[in-house]
């Protein structure tokens, strides 16, 4: 049976502006190391507040949370960082490219951070990361002179930097065309395949999710099927 890249037991979560509302509500998940998952529910079911708390980027709920064998529940802030830094890589709706930097060093970034290379191993790094979704001959343009699809395709790569645990991507095809859509999906596709990369991504796409490994549907802040 496969290891765990990602478990959560019993979370839940309030907000508690104007008044008390819990968002999550007792939530138990397991995600296998190379599984592709998609969790998926109307605007306002809790999904995307699901995916902060599963990245750690939010600390403010009760439950368990455990990634890659670590657990991640009640460490410090900058215990979190740092674990979020190596285990964790992101892909969102918008790229948040640094505009004015090139695709190469945008790519670097994350892993700059976290210090662990020399500079020049880093550079090679993000190069190969870029040539693996074929957009390395962009590597020395700035990112604000590239199409969203190559832009997309620049951020996957970023998450790649640290050779994460995990991949979350929140609507990572939702300000895509069509075709860019099929794009990154196969790009997805082939990290599960053929990588054994964890993927766990939110989305509004039918079509996206349906060809994912697993899919967890929410409403109203629990997990319905």
């Amino acid at each position: 049976m496969a290891e765990s890249a990602l478990k959560a037991t019993n979370i839940s979560k309030l907000f508690h502006d104007p008044v008390d509302t819990l968002v999550l509500k007792n939530i138990s998940l397991d995600v296998k190391k190379g599984e592709f998952v998609s969790i998926v529910g109307k605007s306002g079911c809790g999904k995307s507040t699901l995916l902060y708390v599963l990245s750690t980027m939010d600390t403010d709920y009760q439950g368990e949370l455990e990634i890659n064998g670590a657990r991640a529940t009640g460490r410090t802030l900058n215990s979190l960082a740092r674990l979020r830094n190596e285990s964790i890589g992101f892909v969102f709706q918008f790229h948040y490219l640094l505009p004015d930097f090139t695709c190469l060093k945008n790519v670097m970034i994350p892993a700059l951070r976290l210090g662990k290379l020399s500079y020049k191993e880093i550079e090679e790094k993000a190069y190969e990361k870029l040539k693996l979704f074929g957009v390395e001959e962009q590597a020395l343009k700035t990112a604000n002179k590239l199409s969203g699809g190559q832009q997309q395709r620049v951020a996957i790569a970023r998450s790649l930097i640290n050779d994460p645990a995990i991949i979350m991507g929140d609507e990572p095809t939702g300000n895509l065309d069509s075709k860019n859509t099929g794009i990154v999906f196969d790009l997805f596709q082939r990290l599960s395949k053929e990588f054994g990369q964890t993927l766990i991504t939110v989305t509004h796409d039918e079509d996206f999710a349906q060809r994912s490994d697993r899919i967890i549907e929410m409403a109203d802040g629990e997990i319905i099927k």
